[in-house]
């Protein structure tokens, strides 16, 4: 079973990085007229053609990509694609070295990670201060891969929030999106007091 589980987890990274590399116009929910050019959702999926085009696993790459495409070059990319990588890393079982293998297919060293992490808000223990806060970038809700939390939305830390996992030595934290009440995954960097 652990072969198999392997062999599943590969074809995942490379689905994702040949995904994430696609430009919008050459995939099939593009042709189908369900994104636009910059990978905007314009309708839902009705035929079953529509849902093998976009199927959840297709909405994550796609929102992942936007969010990439809207950061700047820089450090605070860094943080939020940190985010980004832990949510496909939970929702596909993948290993460290899966997720090691996507960031640097996407032109990231393991080093950048480490150089962006920051102590603002972060308590001696390791905790991140409980409160509200707002995001700078735009964010995947952490159930549905929607992109609902838009750049400057209010945010909760809740009580006791310790980091949930980490990527490349960069703690990632849960919050709740303060509008729609749905989770979310982010780095300490990503966050604007």
């Amino acid at each position: 079973m652990g072969m198999i589980k392997r062999a599943a987890d590969l074809v995942y990274t490379f689905r994702f990085l040949t995904l994430l590399v696609t430009p919008f116009e050459k995939t099939e929910a593009f042709k189908l007229g369900l994104l636009d050019a910059k990978g905007k959702k314009l309708k839902k999926a009705k035929s079953a053609e529509e849902k093998n085009a976009y199927t959840p696993f297709h909405r994550l790459v796609f929102n992942v990509k936007r969010l990439m495409e809207k950061v700047p070059g820089g450090s605070s990319s860094i943080a939020s694609y940190a985010a980004a990588l832990y949510l496909i890393k939970e929702q596909n079982g993948l290993k460290e070295k899966d997720i090691k293998q996507i960031a640097e297919k996407s032109g990231f060293e393991t080093y950048d990670f480490l150089a962006e992490k920051s102590d603002w808000f972060i308590l001696e223990d390791g905790m991140i201060s409980p409160g509200m806060y707002k995001v700078k970038y735009s964010k995947i809700v952490n159930s549905t891969y929607e992109e609902l939390v838009q750049k400057g939305d209010r945010i909760r830390i809740h009580d006791n929030a310790y980091p949930v996992g980490e990527v490349f030595g960069l703690p990632i934290y849960e919050a709740t999106h303060d509008k729609s009440n749905q989770k979310i995954y982010l780095a300490s960097e990503e966050l604007l007091a």
